[in-house]
């Protein structure tokens, strides 16, 4: 199969000056795709993230804390420096962490990065009609271009624009991120639209992938997007969006994942008897929980949780304030909540970073688990009994988070004690608990509930000569829109930076 490259072309028409000159000078055999095989070949070398990690925003949260910079014989800890400079200006809330001179990690620049993929996104799409293939080959290839698309425009609105339903916001007036839907090359630059222009974009999106990956094609492998997987997102997608209007929606897609996928994998599947840890993670493709995965690196971030070096701990590691929140056994016979053992690599006892992705893959696992859908549909159940005070949401919440906690704790020695709450307000702060020790330092899931909560985030930061100093992210900060990289304004003269 032929290994096509459109999107360089596309680069080196803006190089060159005449796209259209350029291409009909070339050999249309040669360098443009000719059958629905062709374009798929394409879609996966430029469309999907493969084991691209496109962020780490855990830095900006209570999930992670500072240790400094350890010292060997008087000198840093070599694999240390580079991790405590690359998180030191996110760590420390400096709203200058994008500017030039500023250091932005390889791989690191989530502007950069998505964009670069939209682009094989709109490639694939616009060429769609020139190639030979079923309609359903065809529309199989769109759904999940178009899924990959609201996923990468997700994650850069959810990153560089402030929350849809935050304290203040006008998603009428409040900009979002370019929306570029073509890979047609256009003149000048390109401005930010709406915030509201920007999540109807996704939502159309989003919702024609369902629908096509629904009628056109199973994928035959967790790396490959499926209808489940798109009505995950959607769910993420009404959750996040934050307005109770979508309640309703985050339930409905939250139901049709369930339908179809509704198995959690027991934690205790994972340990064997004598309490050592079997299989690579909870993002492991063999996992029955998984509905899509990329990324993974030997279950390390390498670009701010350095490799280890033994009695010292690394600059930055899961807080404590994130580990206290996982009940232990009460005994050497009963480890109590299984996800503090299985989820984070370990300094000795202390927990240093996740544990959940493959150790066969690179870049820091991420996409979307069964797990997530149930904790969706469980916050849209408590905010409406919270609303209606209809009983039977509350009872139908309860049975979510009793079902996923049961799969997370140890039950080979001591039976699961199912949680009964009947205050709304308490149920809800009891959820935001339980959502955070399940998806901890997995898909920014603290950083988006942090922004949607309005949390405020204190950091005792430890420097380089060993000197402390507090920074506060206050509840609603301009911060919660982090500033666009330096790069990528030089790049486009109509882009506007956030407020800082």
């Amino acid at each position: 199969m032929k290994k096509l490259m459109i999107y360089f072309l596309i680069l080196l028409c803006a190089v060159l000056g005449s796209c259209k000159k350029f291409l009909t000078e070339y050999s249309q055999d040669e360098m443009r795709p000719s059958t629905t095989n062709d374009l798929t070949a394409l879609m996966y070398s430029d469309a999907y993230p493969y084991s691209t990690r496109f962020d780490n925003l855990d830095l900006l949260t209570d999930d992670v804390q500072s240790n400094g910079l350890a010292n060997a014989n008087g000198a840093p800890v070599p694999n240390y420096v580079t991790p405590f400079n690359n998180g030191l200006a996110m760590f420390t809330f400096n709203p200058n962490m994008f500017d030039a001179g500023s250091i932005i990690p390889a791989g690191a620049n989530l502007y950069e990065n998505c964009y670069s993929k939209i682009k094989g996104c709109n490639v694939v799409l616009d060429q769609l009609a020139n190639v030979s293939g079923t309609e359903q080959a065809k529309n199989f290839i769109k759904g999940q271009c178009l899924f990959l698309r609201s996923y990468y425009l997700f994650k850069l609105v959810t990153t560089y624009s402030l929350p849809y339903s935050g304290n203040g916001v006008n998603p009428e007036t409040a900009l979002g991120v370019p929306l570029i839907i073509s890979s047609q090359i256009r003149d000048g630059g390109l401005p930010r639209p709406t915030l509201k222009q920007t999540y109807d974009q996704i939502e159309k999106d989003l919702l024609e992938a369902a629908d096509l990956l629904k009628n056109n094609g199973v994928a035959t492998t967790p790396y490959r997007i499926t209808a489940p997987a798109a009505n995950a997102f959607l769910s993420r997608f009404y959750l996040l969006k934050g307005r109770n209007e979508d309640l309703d929606q985050v339930i409905r897609y939250a139901e049709l994942v369930l339908a179809e996928r509704s198995t959690l994998t027991p934690l205790t599947t994972f340990f064997t008897a004598t309490n050592a840890i079997s299989g690579t993670g909870i993002f492991d493709p063999g996992n029955v929980e998984v509905l899509w995965v990329h990324g993974g690196n030997s279950r390390l971030d390498v670009t701010y949780f350095a490799a280890l070096t033994t009695g010292s701990l690394p600059p930055f590691s899961a807080s404590q304030a994130l580990a206290s929140l996982y009940e232990q056994g009460p005994n050497s016979s009963n480890y109590g909540d299984l996800r503090y053992q299985m989820y984070f690599t370990k300094n000795g006892s202390t927990p240093y970073a996740s544990a959940k992705s493959s150790a066969n893959s690179v870049g820091g696992s991420t996409g979307f688990r069964v797990s997530e859908v149930y904790l969706n549909r469980a916050e849209a159940l408590i905010r409406r009994f919270i609303l209606t005070g209809n009983d039977a949401d509350r009872i139908k919440a309860l049975t979510d988070l009793n079902y996923l906690r049961s799969n997370r704790y140890d039950t080979r020695n001591t039976a699961y004690i199912p949680v009964s709450i009947t205050d709304g307000q308490a149920l809800l702060n009891f959820y935001q608990q339980e959502r955070r020790r399940e998806t901890a330092l997995e898909n920014n899931s603290r950083w988006q509930d942090i922004r949607r909560w309005a949390i405020p985030v204190t950091h005792n930061f430890t420097g380089a000569d060993g000197v402390s100093t507090v920074y506060t992210l206050p509840a609603n900060s301009s911060l919660y829109a982090l500033p666009i990289p330096f790069n990528a304004l030089n790049n486009n003269p109509d882009l506007s930076q956030n407020p800082k």
